[in-house]
């Protein structure tokens, strides 16, 4: 049953906030988290490998998040994609696809000139959760 009430979601699974956010917030039956970067959550540094590593990495993260709240990737119902090069965005849609069945959330994608730690790659969701 939906609610108003404004719970912070978190996983020791996914990173530590870097800045004074959570990782997650549910609120009215959704769960909006904050963007995603590649850090590992047991060491907090950035993922070594390239954009497919970064990629899965932020992934991972983002599972972690979506777990936590009891959702997954099939409750996503909008995505949004921050890289620092469009030059990645058919690897970062190969591995993004993995994650998801035959009907992917809503989704936008944009370059910008950078993201916090060097990170190649961000991503968060908007989720229903139960």
């Amino acid at each position: 049953m939906a609610t108003n009430v404004r719970d912070e979601v978190h996983s020791d699974h996914a990173p530590k906030a870097v800045g004074p956010y959570s990782q997650g917030i549910r609120i009215g039956g959704l769960l909006y988290t904050s963007g995603q970067i590649p850090l590992d959550p047991s060491t907090g540094k950035l993922v070594e490998g390239g954009i497919d590593a970064q990629t899965v990495r932020v992934m991972e993260n983002l599972h972690a998040v979506l777990e936590a709240a009891g959702a997954g990737f099939d409750d996503v119902v909008k995505a949004t994609i921050y890289l620092t090069s469009m030059a990645d965005f058919a690897a970062v849609n190969a591995i993004y696809a993995r994650y998801f069945g035959s009907t992917p959330p809503a989704r936008s994608t944009v370059q910008v000139a950078a993201l916090p730690l060097g990170a190649a790659v961000e991503i968060d969701f908007i989720a229903r959760t139960p």
